[in-house]
């Protein structure tokens, strides 16, 4: 189909100083498949394809700021040089082909780490194995019945953790990386901080919504302080934890306000994570209506997701003013050139590169931006 009006996907966004070409991102995945934290070759295939998409922002999946962050002991890291300089090579080579800006997630798993990669089940694994270890946390209350209590963060274990976030931050910097997306989506750390599910401390960081909120605060602050101006800075958020007593909507939203007064361009809203219990409610573009409350309610731009897998379904989320741009993932790995085909069905036009120009349908002749051929 051709749109009776231009393509509110295919709009330039601008956050902080970094516009993007549209309003399609391509979501962090986790792939479990780095060692000792460094990207691999898989890395150079898996983002060398999606860099290729056409998508306005390729975010990079969950990065751990320490060896213990990470959600598994093959998850990306960006904690020491071995692992700058491996994800160094990865994206010298995805930026010799594709102009696509980067963002990077910035991430810890807190008492959700030291688990088995999803395909081997994804169960915790025990501190004295040889790819697990002691988990830490908010408070000593596992994510799992039976499962390891994880350590609970004293004050200087605080310090350490910011630090390390602000660490990363500014190795991100240097890798000419231009966002920055913090994770506090999904049950990890800075979620567990949010939700009285996993937080039940008593000091300045537990009890009250303006306590709970007080770490991932902090931690947006300090990382803030090192990222550049105009590369813009903001965090991924369950809206809900899906569960009776958790964190919702309404603690989604004033938090969501502390962040635009911290200075966020934006917000991506996700849902769940934090609790085996969680009931969710599935279907097409299930967590739309929690991005278009926040997007009502605070201003920010708001990056929507869930089961939004169809051009249209995504543009009429935009063309409604429920969200401002449509993040990706799974659609994505299915269909690493999504963005290609919505411009060729909601009548716009795409990046791409000029090793695949003669690929443009004949259909479409003007579905590629900037192209020029000839032969002798």
């Amino acid at each position: 189909m051709t749109t009776a009006t231009p393509a509110r996907l295919f709009e330039p966004l601008t956050l902080d100083g970094l516009t993007l070409e549209n309003r399609i991102l391509v979501a962090p995945m986790c792939q479990y498949s780095a060692r000792d934290g460094e990207a691999t070759d898989w890395h150079m295939m898996h983002l060398g394809g999606l860099a290729m998409s056409g998508a306005g922002l390729l975010t990079l999946e969950a990065t751990a700021v320490s060896p213990e962050a990470r959600i598994t002991a093959w998850d990306l890291g960006l904690y020491n040089d071995g692992c700058e300089r491996a994800l160094a090579r990865v994206l010298d080579a995805v930026r010799d082909y594709a102009p696509i800006p980067i963002c990077i997630q910035i991430a810890h798993a807190g008492r959700k780490a030291s688990s088995e990669a999803p395909w081997t089940g994804g169960a915790q694994i025990p501190p004295e194995h040889p790819y697990g270890w002691r988990t830490e946390a908010p408070s000593p209350v596992p994510h799992g019945e039976g499962e390891v209590a994880p350590h609970a963060l004293d004050a200087a274990d605080l310090k350490r953790v910011r630090d390390a976030f602000v660490a990363t931050a500014k190795r991100a910097v240097r890798l000419g990386i231009e966002a920055v997306e913090l994770h506090g989506a999904h049950g990890y750390l800075l979620h567990q901080f949010l939700s009285p599910l996993a937080n039940r401390r008593t000091d300045e960081y537990g009890g009250s919504l303006r306590n709970r909120m007080r770490f991932p605060l902090e931690v947006y602050d300090a990382v803030r302080q090192v990222v550049p101006a105009g590369s813009p800075v903001w965090l991924r958020v369950s809206a809900t934890d899906w569960v009776e007593d958790g964190w919702d909507l309404d603690e989604t939203v004033e938090f969501a306000q502390a962040l635009k007064a911290a200075g966020s361009p934006a917000i991506h809203v996700s849902t769940g994570g934090v609790s085996p219990k969680q009931a969710i409610k599935l279907g097409p573009g299930y967590q739309v209506p929690f991005a278009e409350r926040i997007k009502a309610e605070t201003g920010l731009t708001t990056i929507a997701v869930g089961l939004i897998t169809e051009p249209a379904q995504a543009e009429s989320v935009l063309q409604e003013g429920r969200a401002d741009a449509i993040s990706l993932a799974r659609a994505m790995l299915y269909d690493p050139r999504w963005p290609w085909h919505a411009a060729a069905e909601l009548g716009a036009r795409v990046r791409a590169p000029k090793q695949y120009w003669r690929s443009q349908p004949r259909a479409y002749k003007d579905l590629f931006k900037d192209t020029a051929f000839g032969q002798r």
